[in-house]
């Protein structure tokens, strides 16, 4: 009976390519499902520029008045 030895270097490239492909597969995101988009809502303006919060935002950075 003949019997082929499998060499350490061999042994270690076979076990770090299994553990290689499986970390990858491991790693692969699911495709990612968008929501459809109002574009009405989301071309109106966020704030409302004589708000108190703007206001005060130029008058602390010292912005000149409008």
């Amino acid at each position: 009976m003949q019997h082929n030895p499998i060499h350490r270097r061999d042994l270690l490239r076979v076990v770090i390519a299994g553990v290689g492909a499986t970390a990858a597969s491991a790693l692969l995101p699911e495709p990612a499902s968008a929501k459809p988009v109002d574009m009405t809502n989301k071309r109106r303006a966020r704030y409302q520029a004589k708000s108190a919060e703007v206001r005060n935002f130029y008058r602390v950075n010292s912005y000149p008045n409008r």
